[in-house]
């Protein structure tokens, strides 16, 4: 088999579809389609089903997939563990969700560059469920994602603790009027895509207020939503952190939660078996050192 056929079966395994992995691979969906062909060809079954909203793995593909992860992860690490010479540079590829880049890493990404400007970083953000497929099949180094997280071959860190807030129009000044002001069924819920854990715990503090079915709306970017609640659209849940940048906070309200939606960790997590090389090694010596400076 082909690394590379098998590294496009992973993509649009984790992805769902041809026209994304093309996207993501930097390349044409005929050149995805034609090497995925061509692996069932030689494996000599189907490996995804194919229908109007994508493709999903067929019982075949779901029992290749793991191997095909690791074999990815394991071509890519073995390339920069033998370039690493113990200097930090080439490709590092870290993972974030959407509230912890625009908050928390600026600083840390500034750092770490003035350090070692050989290093080529590339900065992804996805929900966390995106974030954890993509440090197991090896095409993220390491990624901040919403704790907890319990996987065997995940090692995890604590990088951040988030106090979590509902965040609504201005108009509604407590939780109380909120929910002595809505229909039944609840505000909208401004949420990111499923996977998102910010989204699990909104929706869980939505059934406990009475609101299970509560219509949903999908935003992509994080000032998209934040506008939208600002208009008045519905309510979100986000770190306290996020809202209270100073061109944000004036435009909503912030309620705070009661445990245990209150709090949640951001976690830095890589694979255990990985190749720790130089540019990881940098990147989270700048990690740690932030945290020690936001400690003390």
């Amino acid at each position: 088999m082909e690394m590379t056929d098998l590294l496009t079966f992973s993509t649009v395994a984790r992805l769902g579809g041809i026209t994304r992995a093309a996207e993501e691979l930097n390349t044409v969906q005929s050149n995805v389609t034609q090497r995925i062909k061509a692996l069932e060809a030689e494996i000599g079954t189907a490996l995804f089903e194919r229908h109007s909203r994508g493709m999903t793995l067929t019982g075949a593909g779901r029992r290749l997939l793991p191997y095909a992860q690791r074999m990815a992860a394991l071509s890519r690490e073995a390339v920069l563990a033998a370039r690493d010479d113990g200097e930090p540079k080439g490709p590092l590829s870290i993972g974030s969700m959407e509230t912890t880049a625009a908050v928390r890493l600026p600083t840390l990404l500034a750092e770490f560059h003035r350090r070692y400007p050989a290093v080529r970083l590339t900065l992804r953000t996805a929900t966390t469920a995106d974030l954890v497929a993509a440090v197991l099949d090896g095409s993220l180094d390491g990624a901040f994602v919403a704790g907890p997280i319990e996987h065997a071959e995940l090692a995890a860190t604590v990088a951040f603790t988030e106090e979590l807030v509902l965040v609504t129009a201005q108009r509604w000044t407590s939780l109380a009027a909120l929910r002595a002001g809505t229909p039944e069924s609840g505000p909208t819920a401004l949420v990111f895509r499923t996977g998102c854990t910010y989204r699990q715990r909104l929706e869980q503090v939505f059934t406990e207020f009475g609101w299970p079915s509560a219509v949903r709306f999908e935003f992509g970017t994080l000032d998209g939503m934040i506008g939208c609640v600002a208009a008045d659209m519905g309510v979100t849940m986000l770190p306290r952190a996020v809202v209270e940048r100073d061109h944000v906070h004036r435009d909503v309200n912030i309620h705070k939660l009661k445990a245990p939606h209150a709090h949640v960790e951001t976690l830095f997590i890589q694979r255990r078996t990985a190749h720790q090389y130089s540019a990881l090694q940098g990147f989270l010596a700048c990690l740690d050192q932030q945290e020690a400076s936001a400690a003390a």
